[in-house]
Order: structure tokens, then sequence, then C-alpha cells
């Protein structure tokens, strides 16, 4: 079983005047021993050695992609799994996404670890397309895009939740000419045929179930959403034997953002 997780631990797991909840981050990824971890937010991570002190402290070969404009992200794999290739996608992503591909028993798997445009919809949208048109140079069936998209489902309605929201946080998910909920990026990619492994896994659960934000940490910019996404490829979500959110102690206040975890039988 490869065991997946993202999350958005939160600019590098530490705050400016406030408490390192570093430490906490580690904990939980100890404790949930991913084999291939999906990381953004690295606020950091880019200088003096921080992503290689990390990646050693979990087991893990740490894969970062820097940005120029927001903060890194990276994609770590644990051995024995091999890593085919790696790199960040050269298109100008307002944090970054990094590529790797990993090698397993069913055949080489393309992971992009991504984190979108937190303020635009149309600028998310940008994005998303950009991670399909990745997606089809990928080596092989077994494809998995991972990270915070910063964007709304689809198939649900967000009315009522964005409702409570102040103004500005509003203006984040509606679209700039008639106001509707902007869900633009996630349904391209479910347009280029990936399939949204949490609801798949979880047939029938309350929507709310499935939320990655906010944690007790705090998000005065979130109204209960679920922004962290595993979206996998037809042949990734026949062979996915479950998906969760970890909420526990630890995961309450490590990060703004609950980590997202996804069993795959390769």
């Amino acid at each position: 079983m490869l065991r997946v997780m993202t999350w958005n631990i939160r600019t590098g797991g530490r705050d400016r005047g406030g408490a390192d909840r570093l430490d906490r981050v580690v904990q939980v990824v100890d404790r949930q021993t991913p084999d291939v971890l999906v990381l953004q937010e690295l606020r950091g991570f880019d200088r003096a050695g921080l992503m290689a002190t990390v990646a050693d402290r979990v087991g893990m070969t740490p894969h970062l992609a820097r940005s120029c404009f927001g903060q890194p992200v990276a994609v770590l794999v644990r051995p024995p799994y091999r890593v085919l290739a790696a790199g960040p996608l050269r298109r100008p992503f307002h944090h970054a996404a990094a590529r790797v591909v990993v090698s397993t028993p069913a055949g080489p798997l393309t992971v992009l670890g991504t984190h979108l445009y937190p303020y635009s919809g149309g600028r998310r949208r940008m994005e998303a397309d950009w991670l399909v048109a990745a997606l089809r140079r990928a080596p092989g069936p077994l494809t998995l895009v991972a990270g915070d998209l910063n964007s709304l489902d689809p198939t649900v309605d967000h009315t009522a939740r964005l409702a409570g929201l102040p103004a500005l946080y509003q203006r984040r998910h509606l679209r700039r000419r008639g106001g509707a909920v902007d869900t633009r990026a996630v349904a391209r990619l479910l347009a280029a045929d990936l399939v949204d492994l949490w609801p798949s896994a979880n047939t029938g659960t309350p929507e709310t179930a499935g939320l990655t934000v906010p944690t007790r940490f705090g998000g005065a910019e979130f109204a209960g959403m679920r922004l962290d996404y595993l979206l996998g490829s037809r042949a990734v979500a026949e062979r996915l034997r479950g998906c969760q959110v970890i909420r526990d102690a630890t995961t309450d206040t490590a990060s703004d953002h609950y980590p997202l975890l996804a069993t795959i039988d390769l």
C-alpha cells in the first residue's frame, strides 16, 4: 500500500513572533508515515538547509520547488520508493508546483504537488490548466495532483457558507462578473478525467467530514471549507483503498489546515 499525504503547514510551521509549530508537523508525519508527502507554504525551507533538516527528521527524500512570488512547495518520498524524475514545473505559479515521478510495482506514478493562487479564481483556473498540460506528459496512467488548490468543489452548493465570510474573503471565491461561486480550477482538473479521491472513498459521508480548514489554530479567511485535494487518474482511483482528513489534538494546532491522507494499492 502506498500512503500519500498532502498538507499546507502554514508559513513553514513557524509564526512571526509566535510559537514554532514545526515539531508538531514532524510529529504528525512520523505518526502517519506517508510514503509520499506533499507540503505547501514552506516559508524559509529554501534557505539555511531547513528543507534537508526536516526531511532527515521524517526519514524522507525532499524535492523542493521554489517560488518567485509566494512560498515553496515540496514532494518528499520515503525509501525504498525510488524517484525516476523530479523538478519544478516551469510555469509562473504564484507559489510553485513540483513534479516527481515515483517508481512503483504498478508502474511510474507522477505526482504534481502545488498550491494554487489564493486571491483570484481566474488565475487559479490558469494554473489548473498548466497542471493539466503537465499531466498529459506523464510517462504512464498513474497520475496524482495533490495540494492546497484554494478552490471549492464544483459539485457542492457553497452559497450559504460563503455568506458568513467577510467581503474581503468572499471575493476570493466569487466570479468577478455576476458574483457566482468560482469553482473553475477544480472543475478544469476533473474535466481532465481526474477523480476527487476524498468523496470517491467516502460515498454517503456528510460533506462536512471532508473539510480541511480551518483548524483550532485559526483561519479568519475560512468558513469550513475543503481546499486541500488529492485528485487521481482513473488508474489511481481504481486502486484507492481509503482517504481521510487527519484530525487529532496535534493537527488541531499544527497548522490552519488539516492534512489529507490517501491509501492506494500499488
